[in-house]
């Protein structure tokens, strides 16, 4: 994993001209929002799939954790693929296939037909965000991977939002099927789109590292290998996908939250909800700052800053589901933990990015989507699901964010041995594809 090759030549960081970088971000983010957009419009249609098929939460829980889980087991293998083919490709596959399985899913006539659909949505989106953020990371300066980091994972608050609010909006007008026939269909024009995106040339690996990736036994074996030696790839993954459990429970579940307990019709409570999932993705930007400016004096303090700002998640959500606030303000209070709930998106990317060898950084990437994937993202939604349905839901919503307190002894953990890792790959010259 280290080398003393010395870096190529750039104009001011960027691999590319910084006009060509800012259009390649400009690509992923655009995608990135479609891709949340398609995941996530179906919470918002909770209320009429539930009474429409008679579903319990933990049904309604798991056509969210479906896509989660499915994401997890094929990230890996389809980031090793972009990694010695093609990241632009591979991401115009990923963008066709995620959106025409959206659109499938308006045909459905039951819910095992609408969880296989829905499980498809996932194969097509497996892999995009290590994918994409190895392109973003790779093709601008390392001074401002923290910010771009924070601002393409916040497409995927921003995609939650609009996903949010069409949903309750189209389903109120046409029905809920209409819905994912609407969001589906712009998502294969950009796709078509990313074809323009110019890819950076695959780094050639040590001996070492390029024979044991040869297989994707030996990949997987290469994998574990390194969290066992990278200390800081291990504990921010474990910290990032804690802290994702506390976001997929609040995204999935504040709807039908609002609807049960404030009395609102469900296109109102998707409305409310997506001002908390918009906060977040200003959170996202904001901290991605935040720990850059921090990492200034010290690298280290970009994980030292997660460990301060996850257990103020907790403390605003306790607070706001557990006690007697009242409505507006309970409200309020859980605007607040949105803006704190999604600091670490962007900031745990960057870390792996940087303690990871620059030829299997999508790979990399992808170790970290397994953890956020199948322990964080598929988590949350299902384990509020089955907690409501035997203490309910407003109960469930109080536990959950005890995991921002884990998360937070995760990052301090990380924070020991970061720097070390990250000196380990410094230094491997880059190029631009032909």
């Amino acid at each position: 994993m280290t080398t003393t090759a010395a870096p190529a030549p750039m104009q001011d960081g960027y691999l590319i001209g910084k006009r060509q970088a800012w259009f390649a971000f400009g690509m992923t983010f655009v995608l990135m929002l479609f891709d949340y957009i398609d995941r996530q419009v179906i919470v918002s249609l909770f209320p009429h799939i539930k009474a429409e098929w008679d579903l319990s939460d933990k049904q309604l829980g798991a056509l969210v954790s479906i896509i989660s889980i499915v994401v997890a087991v094929g990230g890996v293998p389809v980031a090793l693929l972009a990694d010695r083919v093609s990241r632009v490709k591979s991401i115009v596959v990923m963008a066709t296939t995620w959106s025409l399985a959206t659109i499938s899913c308006m045909f459905t006539t039951s819910y095992a037909q609408l969880l296989a659909a829905r499980a498809v949505v996932g194969a097509g989106e497996t892999g995009y965000g290590s994918v994409g953020a190895a392109v973003i990371s790779t093709l601008f300066p390392k001074r401002l991977r923290g910010a771009l980091l924070g601002a393409f994972f916040a497409a995927a608050s921003l995609g939650s939002v609009l996903g949010v609010v069409l949903g309750g909006v189209i389903a109120a007008k046409w029905g809920w099927k209409a819905a994912f026939g609407v969001v589906g269909v712009p998502g294969l024009v950009f796709a078509l789109l990313y074809l323009l995106v110019r890819d950076y040339k695959t780094v050639s690996l040590t001996p070492q590292l390029d024979r044991v990736t040869q297989t994707m036994g030996g990949t997987f074996k290469h994998i574990f290998a390194t969290l066992a030696c990278t200390r800081t790839l291990l504990w921010v993954c474990v910290g990032g996908a804690l802290q994702l459990i506390v976001v997929s429970a609040i995204w999935s579940w504040l709807p039908s939250y609002l609807n049960r307990f404030h009395g609102l019709a469900p296109e109102a409570a998707a409305k409310q909800a997506a001002l908390v999932v918009l906060i977040g993705a200003v959170g996202s930007v904001v901290w991605g700052g935040v720990a850059d400016r921090f990492a200034m004096k010290s690298a280290r303090n970009k994980l030292l800053t997660l460990a301060l700002l996850c257990p103020v998640t907790l403390v605003v959500f306790v607070t706001a589901f557990g006690g007697t606030v009242p409505g507006e303000a309970q409200f309020k209070l859980i605007l607040l933990g949105g803006l704190f709930m999604t600091c670490t998106v962007g900031v745990v990317s960057g870390v792996v990015i940087d303690v990871i060898h620059p030829g299997v950084r999508s790979t990399g990437s992808a170790v970290l989507a397994l953890f956020q994937n199948l322990f964080g993202l598929a988590v949350g939604p299902f384990l509020v699901g089955v907690l409501s349905d035997t203490w309910g839901l407003q109960q469930a919503l109080s536990v959950v964010p005890l995991f921002s307190l884990l998360a937070a002894g995760s990052f301090l953990l990380a924070a020991r041995s970061y720097e070390s890792d990250a000196a380990r790959v410094d230094g491997v010259a880059l190029a631009v594809a032909s």
